[in-house]
This record gives C-alpha cells, sequence and structure tokens, in this order.
C-alpha cells in the first residue's frame, strides 16, 4: 500500500540525480499516474536500518520492465532506440547500476531529513523522449510511511469486490494506477483496498495488493493429497494463480514459500466467493504492510449492478471475520523473520 506522506517529505531523482526535494515532489500516487512504466516499491525496517526484500524487488523491476518492452514498448523508447532496446540481454544489469546511483545519492539526503518514520522507495524505469543507447529513465522516488505494527495489534483490512482485474497482470505497471482510480466510485467510505474479479466469484487480487483465504477442505479431498505436507488438515491456504491473471508480487511469492516451509496446504486458486461460508480467515500482502489480516468482504449482489453506478446504487453481501486467525498469526511471524534475515543494509549506500 502507498505511504500517506504529503509532498513535504517527498524525494524525487532521475538516474542519480535530484530533479525535485520538498515540498516540489509530488507523492508518490500522483507521480505514478504521471508517468508510464514498470515500477517496484519497498521500505526500510527495524528504524531504517534495512532495506525489505531489496534484491527481490530489483528482479522483479527487471521483469516487469521485460515484460512491458515487449508487449507495450512504445511506452519505453524514442522510435530511434526501439531496435537497441530489442536486443538488451539482462535488464537487471542495465537497471541496477542506476538505481544504485539514485541511493546513493539520495539516501544521505533523506535519512538527514527523516523523522521516526521508514523510508518508502519507488523505483520507476520509463523511457525518455530521446534518442539513446537504451532510451532507459530510471526515477527513485523517496517518501516516508509510518508502519502500523504487529497483525493483531493493527485494525484490519476491509474489503470490497468491483472488477475486473488488470490487462498486464504479470507485470507491475504504473498504468493501473490511471486505471485503477475508475473503480474508486465503486469504493464504499468504510472500505481500505478494493478487489478485483472478471465474474464477480473468483477473486484475483486487490487493485494494490494480493488476496489469500484460509478455506475449509472437503475432508475426502484433503486425505487424498498424499504428497502434500499437513495433507490431513482441514483446511488450506487459497491465492489466485499468476497464469490467471494476478500480479506476481514479492510478498506474495514469500507467502508461497513460507506455507512450504511451515508445512501449511496452499493452494494456488482463486477463491470463491460462492464458497465464502468455507473461509475461515482471510488476509491480504502488500510490500509496504507485509500481511494484514481481512475484517470484511464485501461484494455485490448482482455482478451486473456495478455497471455505471456508484456505490451508494450497489446492494451488498458481507463476509465478516473475527480478527486474525492463528494461520495467518504464523505466516506473519514467519515473514517477519525473514525479513529481518533478507534485509539489505542500508548503509551500505551511505
Amino acid at each position: 500500500m502507498f505511504s500517506s506522506s504529503s509532498s513535504s517529505s517527498c524525494f524525487l531523482f532521475l538516474n542519480g540525480v535530484v530533479v525535485s526535494s520538498p515540498p516540489e515532489t509530488p507523492p508518490i500516487s500522483v507521480f505514478l499516474q504521471n508517468h508510464p512504466g514498470a515500477y517496484t516499491t519497498t521500505r526500510t525496517h527495524s528504524n531504517a536500518s534495512l532495506i525489505l526484500f531489496w534484491d527481490r524487488h530489483l528482479l522483479r523491476l527487471a521483469q516487469s520492465t521485460s515484460i512491458i518492452a515487449q508487449s507495450k514498448p512504445g511506452f519505453f523508447y524514442h522510435p530511434q532506440t526501439a531496435a537497441a532496446a530489442a536486443t538488451i540481454s539482462s535488464w537487471d544489469a542495465l537497471i541496477r547500476p542506476l538505481v544504485t546511483q539514485s541511493l546513493q545519492s539520495g539516501l544521505p539526503i533523506v535519512c538527514k531529513e527523516r523523522s521516526e518514520e521508514e523510508i518508502v522507495i519507488t523505483t520507476l524505469v520509463s523511457g525518455d523522449s530521446r534518442p539513446s543507447s537504451d532510451g532507459l529513465d530510471v526515477y527513485v522516488h523517496f517518501g516516508a510511511y509510518a508502519p502500523i505494527g504487529f497483525v493483531g495489534r493493527e485494525s484490519g483490512a476491509r474489503l470490497a469486490v468491483v472488477g475486473p482485474g488488470r490487462e498486464i497482470a504479470n507485470a507491475k505497471f504504473s498504468e493501473w494506477v490511471r486505471v485503477r482510480k475508475g473503480l474508486e466510485k465503486l469504493r464504499p467510505p468504510s472500505v481500505t483496498e478494493l478487489l478485483l474479479s472478471n465474474d464477480g466469484d473468483r477473486i484475483l487480487e486487490g487493485s494494490i495488493t494480493n488476496f489469500f483465504v484460509v478455506c475449509s477442505r472437503d475432508v475426502n479431498e484433503a486425505l487424498g493429497d498424499l504428497n502434500e505436507p499437513r495433507s490431513s488438515f482441514p483446511f488450506e491456504v487459497q491465492t489466485a494463480p499468476v497464469s490467471g491473471g494476478v500480479l506476481p508480487g514479492v510478498i506474495r511469492q514469500l507467502i508461497l514459500e513460507v506455507c512450504s516451509s511451515l508445512g501449511i496446504p496452499l493452494r494456488e486458486v482463486a477463491p470463491s466467493w460462492a464458497n465464502r461460508e468455507l473461509w475461515k480467515e482471510a488476509f491480504v500482502t502488500s510490500s509496504l504492510r507485509l500481511v494484514q489480516h481481512v475484517e470484511k468482504v464485501q461484494a455485490p449482489s448482482s455482478w451486473e449492478s456495478l455497471q455505471s453506478k456508484t456505490w451508494k446504487e450497489v446492494s451488498w453481501v458481507e463476509k465478516q471475520f473475527e480478527g486474525p486467525g492463528p494461520i495467518t498469526t504464523e505466516i506473519q511471524k514467519e515473514l517477519t523473520q525473514r525479513a529481518c534475515a533478507e534485509g539489505y543494509p542500508l548503509n551500505s549506500f551511505l
């Protein structure tokens, strides 16, 4: 989820050079709406001493850049450089030095200005408007974020299913920031995140999160999964598969790894709203909040009612949860440990 920081705490660097500082720098949501490209967002933790899963985020940024370069090259390249860009063999090798240069230039300034907040780091790869060898611009936007805290001491997410899914779901693309604005008219006042679905039943993901449920399983089905750890457990974690049209988020992948290491059954299948009575827990994941339990999910009683409507004109059906459950809590604890183990030292850039 995006930081709510105002422009008074934001800095922007382009290819290692500062281009704006407070108060001129726009908040990250405004910046992304006006700059097409592949991006990734992470933050520091442990009092700004470590960067959350930094190497994973840079690799994901390179993957997103490659995907968008192939599917929408017009967003990246000056016409004279498109052919040269097609020959790039390693996006990570190209992007990483420019990002590192911006962090080495920006973090000493940002750290000097910060108070008690963590630092949000958003890196965006875009195309410049001038002919060059690669036609790339790398922006790094710094903001501030105050973590809510460990699951169980924070309020839960309140979700509303409004759909549809992303156009380029397998890449983190800033164009989506503009697209999702069209869904805001359907957001009830108390809702903190919008869920996406193409049919009103199979839930794909959140507009800025991945979505998971802990679901009761059919006993016969559970006992039949002989090769699955904890196969006798009468539950499984469910989340939509990447092939179904969801963003393969960094934290989403970590949840898959955590469940595997803890022996928690997980199946990549889109949670079905029709089977919501089997949902015992639910949580969303993002690079800023990591894991947040869900308090409530609501969906329209009629999927067709969402057409050209506002939230006031829609009749909603709700599913309530009683705070963070034991599986959500267990996953959160393990993920927190991994965040420390895989944290990238911030002083490497100072």
